[in-house]
C-alpha cells in the first residue's frame, strides 16, 4: 500500500491563471507559500518560507477564478505530482506540482469576491470528480489558526 497525500495551510502568491479546455474542462494554477517560524541557536527568529505550484482542476479550477486572489489564506489538500520536460537548451526540467483534491478558503473573504455568510461546505458547481469540492471559513471565529 501507499499514500500520496499533502495538507498545506498557507497563502496564494499570485491570483490564479485560469485555462479553459475542450470540453468545457478548466484548469487553474498558483502558487501558495506556506512558512515555518523557529529560534535558531543564536536565539533569533527565523521564517523560512517554501514555495509550491498549486493545480486546480474542473469545479476547483472555477472555484479559484471566482474567490481566490493573490494574499488569500486556504487550506490545499492533495496529491504531489512530479512532470518533466525538455527545455530549449536540450536538458531535461522537472517540476513538482499539488494536484488539489479539496480547498478551504480561510480568513477574509477577497475583495471582489462574492460574500458568504457564515459557514459553508458545498459541492462547486460543474463537479465530476467526487473529491472536488470547497469548505468557506467562518469570518466571525477570531484567534482561531486551525482550518479545521
Amino acid at each position: 500500500m501507499s499514500i500520496n497525500k499533502v495538507i498545506l495551510l498557507g497563502n496564494v502568491g499570485k491570483d490564479p491563471e485560469v485555462k479553459h479546455l475542450e470540453s468545457n474542462v478548466s484548469v487553474a494554477n498558483f502558487p501558495l507559500a506556506t512558512s515555518e517560524n523557529y529560534t535558531n541557536k543564536s536565539g533569533e527568529k527565523v521564517t523560512t518560507t517554501e514555495w509550491h505550484n498549486i493545480v486546480c482542476w474542473r469545479g476547483l479550477a472555477t472555484l479559484a477564478e471566482n474567490y481566490i486572489r493573490k494574499g488569500s489564506q486556504i487550506y490545499i489538500d492533495g496529491r504531489i505530482k512530479t512532470r518533466s520536460y525538455d527545455a530549449p537548451d536540450g536538458s531535461k526540467r522537472y517540476v513538482t506540482e499539488i494536484y488539489a483534491d479539496t480547498i478551504q478558503l480561510l480568513g477574509k473573504k477577497a475583495e471582489g469576491a462574492p460574500s458568504e455568510n457564515g459557514t459553508k461546505s458545498a459541492q462547486t458547481p460543474g463537479v465530476n470528480e467526487p473529491n472536488d469540492h470547497v469548505s468557506y471559513g467562518n469570518d466571525d471565529k477570531e484567534g482561531d489558526d486551525l482550518p479545521f
